[in-house]
């Protein structure tokens, strides 16, 4: 077993502050270590699969190859089905530009402009992919999903992405209103890293 290991450290494989903060918050009580991929001279992974999972998959092996830490890789976004599935696996880069949150809201709430009712339901989807190392021919996965609805306008400042649009099946919030704990435990990456944890124990 590498140091690195045995210490409890791990890479997180993404260059998204506020999944960091996320997965930090939640990690850290279990003695794991994050590192994040900024302190890290590593190239972008292209994302050529079809599906979370895959994506999932290629940056976890990628991340672990250039840096032989465990990696841990999130590939999530927003589905909405009367879209057919978008903005979906291009939820991070769906008005062109990657990361560009207010672009691809605004996108979002034109394509759903005349949508009402069921037609502006929705779910965040999880995939998270958990390697010891790069050719991990075991890989530990785990899914989460967490329904609601697109607001037809932004509410709340907090969160990132399409939080401000996004509003969860039973409340009254948007997911940028919610407090970081009640995300963390709700949330599609809530559930995922749940569903994870006991796989790492």
């Amino acid at each position: 077993m590498s140091t690195e290991t045995s210490n409890k450290t791990f890479l997180l494989a993404t260059g998204n502050r506020g999944k960091q903060r996320e997965f930090a918050q939640v990690m850290a009580p279990l003695g794991w270590q994050l590192r994040g991929l900024h302190e890290f001279d590593l190239p972008e992974v292209e994302e050529t699969g079809l599906s979370f999972v895959e994506n999932a998959l290629l940056k976890a092996r990628a991340a672990s190859a250039g840096t032989n830490l465990p990696a841990l890789a999130d590939d999530s976004g927003l589905v909405v089905p009367f879209l057919n599935g978008e903005p979906g696996i291009y939820s991070a880069r769906y008005a062109g530009k990657h990361g560009d949150s207010e672009g691809n809201m605004q996108r979002l709430l034109e394509r759903l402009a005349d949508a009402e009712g069921e037609q502006r339901a929705a779910y965040f989807y999880c995939a998270l992919a958990w390697v010891d190392h790069a050719e991990d021919p075991t890989p530990k996965l785990a899914l989460g999903r967490w329904s609601g609805h697109i607001l037809k306008a932004r509410q709340g400042d907090g969160g990132f992405g399409y939080d401000p649009i996004f509003q969860p099946l039973g409340d009254t919030r948007s997911a940028a209103e919610l407090l970081p704990e009640e995300k963390n435990r709700l949330s599609h990456r809530g559930l995922a890293i749940a569903e994870l944890l006991p796989q790492l124990a």
